[in-house]
């Protein structure tokens, strides 16, 4: 028996993949964000839906932001780019931020295989896809986000402060961290669920 989990496609007919926004995130936002990063926090990363590690899929290091009063401007900032892309690209019914962003170290050898950031059960809702790049292109080699586009291989920008929207429906990964450390935050933004 199979079974189909409608995502639901924009509405907006001709949509673009990916969208990016250089130096979005600013150098003083960034070290604000990297302060956040505490060592007692840290989990290894799994992949929606599941409770244990599968370093074949994907291996990473992360830790949770918390939607407190502190956080409020990054997630505010983040919420913004997305539903001004949304308005502008793809017309999905959003509901905002309904888990938290997470914020993740790639070192050497790490990587995210091919993946979809929707799916089954807790992630069904998931519309939007929005990453920042926090780390300078020249301090990691490899770690490249990269998305599969009729069948062809899309390179996204690196630059340091960039944020990258797309719908969460779209393939993608990071290719393996062979030097240095890449960091980045990902964040969903849901809407209500097709059925």
């Amino acid at each position: 028996m199979s079974i189909n989990y409608s995502f639901g496609l924009p509405l907006k007919h001709n949509f673009t993949e990916f969208i990016y926004y250089s130096g979005l995130v600013l150098p003083h936002e960034i070290e604000q964000i990297h302060n956040l990063w505490e060592e007692e926090k840290v989990i290894k990363a799994t992949l929606s839906g599941d409770q244990k590690y599968n370093d074949e899929i994907r291996k990473s290091s992360v830790i949770f932001i918390d939607n407190t009063a502190e956080n409020d401007w990054l997630y505010h900032k983040l919420g913004s780019v997305a539903i001004k892309t949304n308005n502008e690209s793809y017309w999905f019914d959003l509901l905002g931020f309904h888990q938290e962003l997470q914020l993740t170290k790639y070192t050497e050898g790490d990587f995210f295989d091919w993946h979809l950031d929707f799916g089954a059960g807790e992630i069904s809702a998931r519309k939007l896809s929005v990453t920042v790049q926090l780390s300078d292109p020249d301090e990691y080699e490899g770690g490249d986000l990269q998305f599969m586009i009729n069948q062809k291989i899309v390179t996204a920008p690196r630059t340091k402060g960039t944020v990258i929207v797309f719908p969460s429906f779209i393939m993608h990964r990071v290719t393996p961290i062979t030097k240095g450390i890449r960091q980045s935050i990902v964040g969903w933004v849901s809407g209500p669920p097709y059925r």
